[in-house]
């Protein structure tokens, strides 16, 4: 799983108490506090916990989500916002400003369904969560609407990678294959031009990564096409499609040199080292020089100057986010719970806002660095 080198450092949170001394006035009111704190927990040891499965995960957001929703929403699904919902401040790292062995099948169809659920709920915290925010989002910090948009980009890019490698083992038709790469090369073009506006002290990294990806699998694309018209006899053009898969190719190798040389968020690698890079490297030039033998022996074409144009549209396998909402309310909320949080003794130094000068400590990740680079096949 080497092709995602790139991870932005996981975004780290103050702690909360949910103490809500004399707000709290019932037991109702006690027990959702208590619920919500260890609930909170939970979730955010599971982040760093490499036991911990889809499954783990989904149970742990929606038991603290569901309780989290009777501070948010009115009871009555009406419009109208909860009376809680300005009892508390939640702080946060910013992650701009502030690889693992060989997968089964079943791996990668759980890393491909994670990956457009994670799209999916960027993309639903885009359009239906961040507007609604007490705090207006700072520009080009986490949660603004061209980091988010990324983000959902570089999901479903990433997660199309699954597919590509999926499709090259099981030897589809290049055609097919050489157009999921030029659909994949379009998202990495996208996700980076949603972050050309950003101050490059902070994005620089990350922009060498997508647009690293982007030239590796437009040479993929142009690798594969060029196998296309290898079969269909047309063999000069073949080998101009070669020549441009080894002009990108040679772009990425450039690219992958810089990344390791950027400064900013996410690991220090060396990702023209790693097998999934060195394979099309070697694809591309044993491709070029099959054609350039055809050629000399059998067709005779002559080359052309221009590389052929990519109007490739992948009919299979095209990712989209999987639609996300956030679970319903918890049974525990019920009017009397809601009616047993007393606002009119909430204390007036608001103690519950966090100290301008309190740090948010960073997650402590874990090591998730491959003993051996096995070029992520799927087997």
């Amino acid at each position: 799983m080497t092709h995602w080198f790139h991870r932005n450092p996981l975004k780290a949170t103050a702690p909360v108490a949910f103490n809500y001394y004399g707000v709290a006035a019932g037991p109702p009111a006690s027990k959702i506090c208590s619920d919500l704190r260890s609930s909170r927990a939970r979730l955010l040891e599971l982040f760093t916990d490499l036991s911990c499965n889809p499954e783990m995960m989904k149970n742990a957001a929606d038991s603290y989500f569901s309780l989290l929703q009777g501070f948010i929403n009115s009871l009555d699904e009406s419009t109208q916002e909860s009376k809680l919902r300005y009892i508390q401040n939640f702080k946060w790292t910013d992650t701009l400003q502030g690889q693992v062995p060989s997968i089964t099948e079943d791996e990668a169809k759980e890393v491909h369904r994670s990956l457009k659920i994670a799209a999916g709920i960027f993309k639903h915290l885009k359009e239906s969560h961040i507007p609604k925010l007490i705090t207006p989002v700072e520009k080009g910090r986490d949660l603004e609407a061209r980091l988010l948009e990324a983000y959902v980009v570089q999901c479903q890019a990433e997660a199309q990678e699954v597919t590509i490698a999926r499709a090259i083992e099981l030897k589809h038709a290049p055609g097919l294959i050489a157009a999921l790469a030029y659909e994949t090369a379009n998202f990495y073009q996208k996700a980076d031009h949603a972050l050309s506006s950003l101050e490059p002290a902070y994005s620089a990294k990350w922009r060498k990564y997508l647009h690293l990806k982007m030239c590796f699998y437009t040479a993929y694309a142009y690798c594969y096409h060029g196998q296309t018209l290898l079969a269909s006899d047309k063999c000069g053009e073949a080998i101009r499609s070669l020549q441009e898969a080894e002009k990108f190719y040679a772009k990425a190798e450039v690219l992958c040199k810089e990344y390791g040389e950027t400064k900013g968020p996410g690991p220090t690698v060396r990702p023209s080292g790693h097998l999934f890079f060195r394979k099309l490297g070697n694809l591309v030039t044993n491709t070029l020089e099959k054609c350039q033998r055809e050629n000399g022996f059998i067709y005779f074409q002559k080359i052309p100057t221009e590389a052929p144009q990519l109007e490739l549209k992948a009919n299979y396998g095209l990712v989209e986010p999987v639609p996300f909402e956030f679970p319903p309310t918890s049974a525990q909320w019920t009017p009397e719970t809601l009616a047993s949080f007393d606002l009119t003794k909430r204390p007036k130094d608001d103690s519950t806002k966090p100290k301008a000068e309190e740090a948010v400590k960073p997650v402590r990740e874990p090591d998730t660095r491959p003993q051996k680079d096995t070029g992520c096949s799927i087997s």
